[in-house]
């Protein structure tokens, strides 16, 4: 599994966790250990650029992610495909906003986030209230079971 983590973001960020996180996640959902991903902290005024040129919406945003070969969760026992899953982009001064409100840690925010954008790397989707149901539920117990083995 080939994990790059970039932070360009200025804020000091554990990047052995971020990693590990993503190897957790994705040896859980069955991607191929070959697989790439990166992972890239930005400063706001970079996600708000990305934000506007690719959602085509003003201002910052948590987190964002570039699906490169569309791979999709692999099952128990078949042997799932390689490639590069994609890019996740975070921007840690939203994430350390929305973890006030949430009561907890701005690191805890970045994990729940950058499994969050692993799985619509994935496919996942929150748009419909089945899909949100499904992709928070998978997400909820995945970042638990990493956090646990901490």
């Amino acid at each position: 599994m080939s994990i790059e983590i970039n932070n360009e973001s200025g804020v000091e960020v554990d990047e052995a966790e971020f990693a590990a996180l993503g190897r957790f996640v994705l040896d859980s959902m069955h991607v191929h250990p070959q697989s790439e991903l990166s992972i890239l902290f930005v400063e706001t005024d970079v996600m708000s650029e990305l934000h506007v040129q690719w959602m085509d919406e003003p201002g910052p945003t948590d987190v964002l992610s570039f699906p490169m070969d569309e791979l999709r969760p692999g099952r128990e026992g078949e042997e799932p495909t390689p490639g590069t899953l994609g890019d996740i982009v975070l921007c840690p001064a939203v994430a350390a906003e929305q973890a006030v409100v949430a009561g907890h840690s701005t690191v805890e925010e970045l994990l729940l986030l950058t499994t969050h954008g692993i799985l619509h790397l994935l496919g996942y989707d929150h748009a419909e209230p089945e899909e949100e149901k499904e992709m928070f539920a998978l997400q909820r117990r995945l970042l638990l079971t990493f956090l646990a083995g901490r």
